[in-house]
């Protein structure tokens, strides 16, 4: 009786013509990275998030999601790129996050409403639908992965409740897949768990570790802690270089884990 392979090989030859290595795997794909500046999270990544893919830091408020996106978008916004955040409860601190380092005026808030209404609809008596904060947001994030010219794009769900976003089509996530890739954007999104299944590249799960303080009374900052859930792609680093190392190394079975000290956003991860 025929091995497994001997089969496989007879069947491949028996189709090579119509369908060309039919049943061999597709090999992983190696993708650019861009650094998020927190040297024990890029140590994990193997550099940084993935450029031209859809990257998901999850986790409950005061996890650390946000500080990780304030250092990516510092990171991204100090090279001189445009970035932009789109942001579904109008909850981000302007202040908090140029104090992360984040350069503002390389930065496009779009900050979503209560009451907004489709363009081109006039109001009157008649009832007139009202576009959601998810609605706007989701419209905002397509137009500008769509028009291009943003090096990286955060939308912020970290505030939407479950139930809401999941609701999020699938078809949603794939077009912005798509465009991301096209328009080679990073698109961060932050959220309560995952969205974007197997849109998403990179998966982050964020929770909170301890305080860091100086004496007694004096807080210096918090300490966060970061599992990397899912990755799609074997990642490549483009033009920078990690020295950080992982607090905990990767063990069999289990997620790998790194820390990191984030010393200047209290402001942000009151929040976050």
């Amino acid at each position: 009786m025929p091995s497994a392979a001997a089969l496989r090989i007879e069947i491949e030859r028996s189709l090579e013509l119509r369908f060309p290595a039919a049943l061999t795997p597709v090999p992983r794909t190696i993708r650019e990275v861009a650094a998020t500046g927190i040297p024990e999270v890029d140590g994990q990544l193997e550099g940084g998030l993935p450029v031209g893919a859809i990257s998901e830091v999850t986790g409950p408020e005061s996890s650390g999601r946000t500080s990780l996106a304030l250092a990516f978008m510092a990171r991204r916004t100090g090279e001189g790129r445009a970035c932009s955040w789109v942001d579904v409860s109008d909850a981000l601190e302007p202040e908090s996050a140029a104090a992360n380092g984040v350069i503002l005026r390389q930065l496009l808030w779009v900050r979503c409403r209560d009451g907004a209404s489709p363009p081109g609809k006039a109001q009157g008596r008649n009832h007139v639908a009202k576009w959601t904060r998810l609605d706007q947001a989701l419209r905002a994030t397509d137009l500008l992965l769509q028009a291009g010219g943003f090096a990286a794009i955060v939308l912020d769900l970290g505030d939407t409740a479950r139930e809401q976003a999941n609701r999020i089509p699938l078809a949603t996530w794939f077009r912005f897949r798509q465009a991301a890739d096209r328009t080679r954007c990073c698109l961060v999104v932050l959220g309560k768990a995952a969205y974007a299944q197997s849109s998403a590249a990179v998966v982050l799960e964020c929770s909170p570790l301890r305080a860091v303080t100086a004496g007694e009374t004096l807080l210096r900052g918090l300490a966060f802690e970061v599992r990397r859930r899912r990755e799609r792609f074997s990642p490549v680093e483009i033009g920078t270089r990690t020295t950080g190392q992982a607090t905990t190394g990767p063990g069999r079975g289990k997620p790998p884990v790194s820390a990191w000290q984030a010393g200047a956003a209290w402001e942000a991860e009151k929040r976050a």
